[in-house]
């Protein structure tokens, strides 16, 4: 009904349920201006929206990044396998053409957990246009208890969205570049924060540019992904400049050698998180969805055919690596594989050395993509009150862009850089950042099947996710949640530096963190302050919610609404 007291309460236009003690969520809601596709009209203006070529390149530029150049030495150590490691990257014979239900029948486990969650977040995506991704998953699957899902999804993106791990990978590859060595020491860690430093400056002053160089670098990533493919297909015809490694030959054995294999379930695990940490970005496009044209039809073309694109690219990049490096230097080989890669199949020239060069700028690329799309994140968060000192980080002033949510994003990326001591900290910082996300991912993919199967809930989406592909999906994602917990075999040293507990443990406690906000700021502050928190809801004209603001009203204002 209409709010009579509309003049002393006016961001309450209707009311529906209100509080009734502290700590619970009065509610509000009202009509606003939307496009014809149901999206909230944005301050963004038309000049600087993104198109499909545009949100194909976003998707690019995360997607490529550190991982494919980096991850695979990891990958392969845990596994010992040469099959194997090739069937955690595999996603079957895909090809652009095939519907993306046949491209999953044919995939293996690393395309299958892409591809499922393509599809789930392609149908809360193409249902809710709205710019923050995950948030307005959660906040739609997990009504109660109100706003703790907001909550833990909040504190697990400002905490673990960070830009590390490729800023890192960024700084060895130009050390690399310079021949200099590449360890994980303190130069690559100040390259690391310039790199960042210079992306968050680019996008908070200049975002057409930052955008053009974000478009232009994911074109330049294709480029090199491609002379490593090739590359690869003439290392496997006898150009290389090192002996055969015969690393096909039988090439499904588990083997244990220098630095590889006998790490268990524990290893095959974290193998998982480092491939799916490489295949990360295909959820991109969901977090700026207020900032594409034609959100609904731009998401549905770009995403498919970037994943399948970029899959088919990764497996022939890891037959690559193979086909020139043998099996125990790939396994010591860490972050610089790719380096390594180019030496054995052109020696110490100077194409070999620019080619590390190359993988710095598609380093870049990914911090310019990631921290495009979080920075809206956070600064989605940030308008709708939950962060403290929300005005501040909301804020566009004074260029008109997200700078205060993008000085946010860069603050937690250079602690994280700084903070742990030197050593194995590339494969830790992925792990730390893929981690929360299993779960997070296993939450959004069962609400999703429980949305589908409600008769009360009226879920409707333009894309439909068949129910044992989002079933698959949390499966998958519940393994990688768990299965770190699991010890290693005595034999098994995936990283001196850190105990095999920590990434699981710090992960979980920040998903933990998240609960601790949410009763800080929804039940102990409000008691304390003499306030309740509200949720004002923004409607269209047929009734769908296109947004959400929780706001601070006093208690006595709660006491009139109460009474109304």
């Amino acid at each position: 009904m209409t709010n009579p007291d509309h003049k002393r309460w006016p961001h309450i236009a209707e009311r529906e349920v209100f509080a009734e003690t502290y700590g619970t969520f009065d509610e509000g809601r009202h009509a606003a201006p939307v496009d014809a596709e149901g999206v909230l009209k944005s301050a963004v203006p038309d000049s600087r929206r993104i198109g499909v070529m545009g949100a194909v390149f976003l998707i690019l530029n995360k997607m490529i990044g550190t991982g494919i150049f980096s991850t695979p030495s990891s990958i392969f150590a845990a596994t010992g396998s040469v099959g194997i490691s090739l069937l955690l990257w595999a996603a079957g014979l895909l090809h652009p053409s095939l519907p993306l239900e046949d491209a999953f029948s044919n995939a293996g486990p690393a395309g299958m957990l892409t591809l499922s969650g393509l599809s789930v977040y392609l149908s809360f995506g193409l249902a809710i246009p709205r710019s923050g991704g995950e948030k307005n998953y959660l906040e739609r699957i997990f009504r109660q208890p109100q706003f703790l899902a907001t909550s833990v999804f909040a504190v697990q993106m400002i905490l673990l969205g960070f830009s590390a791990g490729n800023s890192l990978a960024f700084g060895r590859y130009v050390l690399l570049a310079s021949g200099r060595e590449s360890t994980d020491g303190w130069a690559a860690r100040g390259i690391a924060i310039a790199c960042v430093t210079f992306v968050a400056v680019l996008h908070s002053t200049l975002p057409k540019w930052g955008l053009r160089l974000t478009n232009a670098l994911g074109v330049f990533k294709v480029l090199v992904l491609l002379v490593i493919v090739f590359a690869g297909f003439a290392a496997l015809a006898g150009h290389r400049l090192v002996p055969d490694p015969h690393n096909f030959d039988n090439i499904w054995a588990i083997e244990k050698g220098d630095g590889y294999g006998g790490g268990g379930v524990y290893a095959y695990a974290t193998a998982m998180l480092q491939v799916i940490y490489s295949y990360k970005g295909w959820e991109n496009a969901n977090y700026v969805l207020g900032e594409l044209k034609n959100p609904r039809r731009t998401l549905s073309i770009a995403a498919p055919l970037a994943v399948i694109g970029i899959t088919v690219l990764y497996t022939l990049a890891n037959v690559a690596y193979f086909a020139a490096i043998p099996k125990a230097d790939i396994a010591k080989s860490e972050v610089i594989v790719a380096g390594l890669f180019f030496r054995n199949v052109f020696g110490e020239s100077a194409a070999a050395r620019s080619l590390p060069a190359f993988v710095a700028l598609s380093n870049i690329g990914n911090v310019l993509a990631v921290s495009f799309a979080h920075s809206r994140v956070n600064q989605e968060l940030a308008k709708e009150g939950i962060l403290p000192y929300s005005q501040f980080w909301a804020s566009n002033k004074p260029f008109n862009t997200p700078s205060a949510a993008m000085l946010l994003h860069w603050i937690v990326t250079v602690i994280v850089l700084v903070a742990p001591p030197p050593g194995a900290a590339y494969n830790f910082l992925v792990n730390l950042y893929t981690y929360p996300g299993a779960w997070i991912n296993a939450c959004v993919g069962g609400g999703l099947i429980y949305l589908q199967l409600s008769k009360t809930e009226n879920w409707t989406s333009p894309w439909y996710t068949p129910t044992l592909v989002a079933v698959i999906y949390v499966i998958l994602n519940v393994f990688l949640a768990l299965a770190p917990f699991i010890p290693p075999n005595a034999a098994w040293d995936a990283s001196a530096s850190y105990p095999y507990y920590v990434f699981p443990l710090v992960g979980m406690g920040v998903l933990l963190l998240g609960a601790v906000y949410w009763a800080l700021w929804t039940k102990v502050w409000p008691r304390l302050g003499g306030y309740v928190v509200m949720t004002e809801r923004v409607l269209d004209e047929n009734g769908v919610e296109v947004s959400v603001r929780y706001k601070k009203v006093s208690a006595q204002q709660a006491a009139v609404a109460r009474g109304l």
